[in-house]
């Protein structure tokens, strides 16, 4: 019977995406590329985001894709950011057809019509992706806000870079441990994302995950559950020090809501700790599943 530590090892890779996801997930941001290089002038399109960062967790959903206008583009930047979410949307929808596409505050989605087992299986494919219309600004970029009706910045570099520093400095396990917790968000078992946007765990990651790695992913993950808890209700800018700050996703309800459950997951960990030191290693890796969901191997 695997240890807890093989089982999260194991759960760690179940979460990485392997190589068929990712010849489907080139295949269809380059699809959704090329589309839209012929309906608006476009410096560049690149991956942005949990994906491109590779603290994306699965179902593998929303793959960002930012768009860098031309200059001849520049006049959706004197308008409200209705005007350029609109106009990606209807170019979608002429492809993907109205219930394939949607409006995000931000962004736009495209839903590929994938559908996600009992196991969290999508047979090795895309869900969606979220498409981010973005002008230069500097060395940074200003991107559509319709919840505000602003253009706020953003630096998706910025992003990337104190995300592999993370990593790096938390012997390499720092991106795992964050998949593992955007799992446990993810968990249809919630009935809900306690946390909102999945971004801002990785954004509290930056502070709560620090030390030294102690090798145990059981204490790791118990006490990143536990501080997330404690410190939901804390403000967390943007890292770039840019945009309006992450934790702005959540009302306080939401937080009230989110700090339950995150005390709750924190308390499931525990047992499930005890368990094992007990000797009860089967009954162990079952709560680590109900906790986490279908990918936590028993076996």
């Amino acid at each position: 019977m695997l240890t807890a530590n093989e089982a999260f090892r194991k759960f760690k890779s179940r979460l990485e995406l392997n190589e068929r996801e990712q010849r489907n997930a080139s295949a269809r941001h380059t699809e959704v590329r090329d589309f839209l290089n012929t309906k608006f002038e476009v410096v560049r399109s690149f991956l942005t985001g949990s994906y491109a960062r590779h603290t994306k967790t699965k179902p593998l959903k929303d793959i960002d894709i930012f768009f860098e206008l031309k200059e001849d583009e520049k006049h959706y930047r004197s308008k409200s950011p209705s005007v350029v979410i609109g106009d990606f949307y209807e170019a979608l929808v002429k492809k993907y057809g109205n219930d394939a596409v949607r409006k995000q505050s931000r962004s736009v989605g495209v839903d590929f019509g994938v559908v996600i087992n009992a196991d969290d299986n999508t047979d090795y494919r895309v869900v969606s992706i979220d498409v981010v219309p973005a002008f230069a600004a500097g060395n940074d970029y200003e991107i559509p806000d319709d919840d505000s009706g602003r253009w706020i910045k953003t630096n998706p570099e910025i992003h990337a870079s104190k995300a592999t520093a993370a990593h790096q400095a938390f012997s390499n396990e720092w991106k795992g441990l964050v998949r593992m917790a955007k799992y446990w968000n993810n968990n249809a078992r919630h009935g809900e994302k306690p946390v909102k946007p999945s971004f801002l765990i990785e954004v509290m990651a930056l502070q709560c995950l620090y030390g030294d790695w102690q090798g145990r992913f059981d204490y790791e993950i118990q006490g990143f559950l536990s501080t997330l808890a404690d410190r939901i209700f804390d403000e967390w800018p943007d890292p770039a020090g840019l945009g309006p700050a992450i934790s702005d996703g959540m009302d306080a309800t939401r937080k009230r809501r989110a700090r339950e459950l995150l005390m709750a997951a924190s308390s499931d960990a525990t047992i499930a700790i005890n368990l094992a030191r007990r000797g009860r290693n089967g009954e162990a890796l079952r709560a680590w599943r109900a906790l986490f969901g279908p990918k936590f191997p028993l076996s």
